[in-house]
């Protein structure tokens, strides 16, 4: 026997009711069954059927964790109800226990938390105590920003810190979020200028939460009060690029028509993530591995790519004056705590008496990964009371989301290997 010989693998789909598909079972035997036969490709061996007939043109592409070389999953607190709040008054005060109070005090005053594999409270209070950490915004999930605290070691408050990723958004950065795997459609692409909670773009049950990779990474050796910075890129797939496009690289950007710098290759690879068609095209590559990118074929192409991109780049970091430009209205007075959520008529009803005026349904439904931003950001603040911020904040995400699905449809006229 050749031990190194494939084994046939066979596939057969049935889909229904239980009792059907036992109905179903009970009729067929394991030779009767019209068996479809996989081809068994190294190196996934998929036990349901792929279509790759596509790969070769694929894979002419460059491969997203091969350009931005530094990266990784975002930060796991271990304990989010502990380290992740809505306010810094608050979770200072969960920092001001964990320094003074003793262990025992600190199980009975925070009881909900029990302890796990990944984290303890004699652990939590050595580093709140001799560890290095900085409090700091977080993207907790899409349009969701909270406050934290990051430790230069894991282990301890924070379970998982990243530091070596996330210290370079300490300092002015960028990071392209994008998901290793996913069971889902390819949605899950966003980016941030700050450090990111590890499942910002779906729950890991799912597959699809985000790794971050920084555009920039920053003189390590004091990281609060150092600039310095180099591109995060590897410059033989930048060199690759500049040659195809007739281009100058610049490690900054520059007011020049015959340079691109790296903010030009993220915006660029944000708008080919973002295309409806390259997401239909590849699909079933998206799944499983970290994207792989078409090198741009000309000029002109690419800075139209580009301009989207940095557009899409804006309007998701709130940062674009278009976000400013509300089309929903906030008309009643009320205790503005969300209650009972609810979508009619383009109203989005957060009790019985308030409610968000003109939300077009696109917004609404709209996907970024695993989640629905327009509910979710409502849904994680059940039994609050929003305050004049958060209301202005919630109409920007309706603008952002509306204009995200117009963009996408301008990427998709635009032609893609």
């Amino acid at each position: 026997m050749n031990s190194k010989r494939k084994a046939q693998v066979f596939h057969f789909d049935l889909y229904g009711k239980r009792e059907a598909k036992y109905h179903f079972l009970n009729q067929q035997s394991v030779d009767n069954i019209q068996w479809a036969v996989l081809e068994v490709k190294e190196p996934y061996f998929f036990f349901v059927p792929k279509d790759f007939s596509l790969e070769s043109n694929y894979l002419k592409g460059f491969k997203v964790d091969e350009l931005l070389i530094l990266n990784s999953n975002g930060i796991e607190t271990k304990c989010d109800l502990l380290a992740i709040h809505f306010e810094k008054k608050s979770l200072q005060k969960v920092i001001d226990n964990f320094k003074s109070e003793d262990i025992n005090d600190l199980k009975i005053k925070y009881k909900e938390k029990e302890e796990s594999s990944g984290w303890n409270f004699a652990d939590a209070k050595a580093s709140i105590i001799s560890d290095v950490f900085y409090f700091q915004k977080i993207q907790y999930r899409p349009f969701d920003y909270r406050e934290t605290i990051i430790t230069k070691n894991s282990g301890g408050f924070i379970g998982r810190s990243r530091f070596e990723v996330m210290q370079h958004f300490l300092q002015p950065n960028l990071g392209l979020i994008i998901p290793r795997q996913t069971t889902q459609e390819y949605r899950h692409c966003f980016v941030s200028n700050i450090i990111v909670e590890g499942n910002i773009t779906a729950s890991a049950k799912l597959f699809g939460t985000g790794a971050i990779f920084p555009l920039y990474i920053y003189n390590t050796e004091d990281i609060i009060y150092k600039t310095t910075r180099i591109p995060n890129l590897d410059l033989k797939v930048v060199n690759l690029i500049a040659t195809n496009l007739g281009l100058q690289f610049t490690n900054e950007k520059a007011e020049s028509e015959v340079t691109f710098a790296p903010i030009d290759i993220l915006d660029y690879i944000y708008a080919i993530l973002h295309s409806p068609t390259y997401r239909s095209k590849y699909k079933e590559f998206l799944k499983i591995d970290f994207p792989r990118v078409p090198y741009p074929k000309d000029q002109v192409t690419f800075w139209q790519l580009v301009k989207l991109g940095g557009e899409l780049r804006q309007i998701h970091l709130l940062e674009s004056p278009v976000v400013e430009k509300f089309i929903t209205t906030y008309p009643h007075d009320g205790s503005n705590e969300v209650n009972k959520l609810k979508y009619e008529g383009g109203k989005v009803w957060i009790n019985v008496q308030q409610y968000f005026n003109n939300v077009p349904l696109i917004a609404w439904n709209f996907y970024i990964g695993g989640y629905q931003p327009a509910q979710k950001w409502l849904k994680d603040r059940k039994g609050r009371e929003l305050s004049f911020e958060d209301i202005l904040h919630y109409q920007k995400i309706i603008v952002a989301l509306t204009e995200t699905d117009r963009i996408m449809s301008e990427i998709k006229k635009i032609e893609i290997e």
